[in-house]
Parts: C-alpha cells; sequence; structure tokens
C-alpha cells in the first residue's frame, strides 16, 4: 500500500503540498485528480524519494522509498515518458534498469513485448513517438512485476486503442491485487477505470472516496418512464419528491431514491419502464469539488 502521512512539503515560500494524509489501497485503481499546481507530481515525486519532505511521510508498504532493496521488484512508476536517454536503444534502456535490480534479460522481452514495442526493441529512443515512450516506461514500471504502481498522465500522447489499452492494464493490474495510483487530467477515462479517488487542491485533500460514494454525493435525480405519467406524478409528489416532466414525456424525480420510487409504483399497480438514477458525471462533481482551488483560470467562452 502507499501511504500518506501528514505531508508537506515548501519550496521557500511556496507550500507544494500542506499536511497530506490518504491511503491507496491494494486491489483498487485509485484516481489522484486537482488542478494543475495542486500537489498531485510533488506527492509522487515524494514517495519515489525523489523531492524529501519537509515534514510528515510517504511510505511505500510501510518503508520509505530509499529503503527498499532493489525497489523495482516492489515499485514501478511513469513520472515523466521523455526522461530517457535519446541515444538509447528501447531495450538497452530496459537492460541497464533491469541489470539495477537483479532482472534478467528474458523480462526485459517480455515487458516490450506486453506493451507493443517488440517489434521496435533495437530503435534508438530518440526517433520515438511520445505515445511510444509512454509505452517504455510503462515497460519499466512492469520491469521488476511489482505490487505498487505509480503513474502520472500515463495516457498522454497515446491514441484510443492507446488509452484503452492502458485502462484495461490498470484494471488487470489491481484485480491481481496490486496497488495502483494514477493522476490524470482525463476525467472521462478516470470514471471508466478508477474504483476510489483522492482529489486534492493547493495542496491539500479536499475529496476521497470510492466512485460510488460520489455519485451518491452527488445524485442529481431519478430518471422515470412510465405510461401512467399523471398518476405517477401525482403519487411521488404526494411522497415529497419534485417531479418536472421531460420534454420527450419522461419523468425526472428529485427527492426519493429509485427503490422508494419502485415500491410506490409497485403498491399502485403503475408499469415503470424505467428507472434510472443519475448523477453529475465525474467531471461534473470535480469541478464542484476543486471550484475554489483553481489556481489558474482563463475567462470562458460564450457557447
Amino acid at each position: 500500500m502507499i501511504e500518506i502521512r501528514e505531508l508537506t512539503k515548501r519550496y521557500g515560500p511556496t507550500v507544494a503540498v500542506d499536511d497530506l494524509s490518504f491511503r491507496v489501497e491494494p486491489g483498487y485503481v485509485t484516481g489522484f485528480l486537482g488542478p494543475n499546481g495542486a500537489g498531485k507530481s510533488t506527492t509522487m515525486r515524494a514517495v519515489l524519494g525523489l523531492d524529501t519532505p519537509t515534514s510528515g511521510d510517504a511510505l511505500i508498504n510501510g518503508r520509505h522509498y530509499a529503503a527498499i532493496d532493489r525497489p523495482l521488484h516492489q515499485v514501478g512508476a511513469l513520472l515523466d515518458a521523455s526522461a530517457v536517454h535519446g541515444g538509447r536503444t528501447a531495450f538497452d534502456h530496459l537492460y541497464c534498469l533491469a541489470r539495477s535490480n537483479g532482472i534478467r534479460k528474458a523480462r526485459v522481452r517480455a515487458v516490450l513485448d506486453r506493451v507493443g514495442l517488440a517489434g521496435v526493441a533495437g530503435k534508438r529512443i530518440g526517433g520515438f513517438s511520445l505515445g511510444m515512450k509512454q509505452r517504455l516506461g510503462i515497460a519499466a514500471a512492469l520491469l521488476g512485476d511489482p505490487g505498487v504502481f505509480l503513474f502520472d498522465e500515463p495516457g498522454n500522447g497515446l491514441d484510443p486503442e492507446g488509452i484503452r489499452w492502458i485502462r484495461d492494464l490498470m484494471r488487470s493490474l489491481a484485480a491481481e491485487g496490486r496497488t495502483v495510483l494514477v493522476s490524470s487530467h482525463l476525467m472521462s477515462e478516470m470514471e471508466l477505470t478508477a474504483d476510489h479517488i483522492v482529489v486534492v487542491g493547493r495542496g491539500r485533500l479536499i475529496a476521497e472516496a470510492s466512485i460510488s460514494e460520489l455519485a451518491e454525493r452527488f445524485r442529481r435525480d431519478v430518471l422515470v418512464r412510465t405510461p401512467d405519467v399523471a398518476e405517477l406524478t401525482r403519487l411521488l409528489r404526494s411522497a415529497g419528491a419534485v417531479v418536472t416532466r421531460q420534454p420527450d414525456g419522461s419523468l425526472a424525480a428529485q427527492g426519493l431514491d429509485a427503490v422508494t420510487i419502485g415500491d410506490i409504483a409497485v403498491r399502485n399497480h403503475i408499469a415503470v419502464h424505467e428507472l434510472t438514477p443519475r448523477s453529475d458525471s465525474l467531471e461534473d462533481a470535480y469541478l464542484k469539488l476543486t471550484d475554489d482551488s483553481i489556481e489558474y483560470r482563463a475567462e470562458r467562452a460564450n457557447p
């Protein structure tokens, strides 16, 4: 597991991370969300020992990264896909990392094949596209077959097939019982990928919840379709719901959950053709949560 304990990181007068605490549990994909400048990358760098905390701790399985022997066997990370030697081949880049952690050549070939780069293993990285470098960075994270992963914007530069591939990869790693922390600004992808969400702003924790808990917190209404619109509307309003008829003839009910609405319909022998709880999208929920934490806000264009 990854554990952040009262982590603070200052750069001179600037507080990048401010008394931040949360845990990333195994068996889940945890989305790490926040506006630019929220402290996400600094937190991940602290976990990997690249930034020294001003105070507090960032731990992996209860230990600091620097104290882990052969860390690639326990932690895999992709923070910056461009941080590679452009003159090396893909194979040589990974083999240098592998040798430092006692990993054999066969494993290098295996991860290159897994990320789809086996055909360019002998080519120099300087000629790679951003998407290819992302795949190479993910291969490096997989090298030691670790139980903990940190990915910072892993979808950058990937085409639609690549985005689906990295989504499926992260979910498969979590399904194997591994710990996966992924930072991304692609809310639509996080909605499809993450099981749990940690939201930060200005270096502080704003929210920590499962996707289902977040959906309940930002529940809008229940969409109801019935051939007996007038009678069900009357019954739901009598039960305290605010009911609005939609242009397509359906009903939007607020104040009652789907189970209660269904029970009312059954007791009164009213057919219901659709009963769908509706919540804000993850993007809308995220924007509401972080509205007071955005440092760089552009003027909104008129639609």
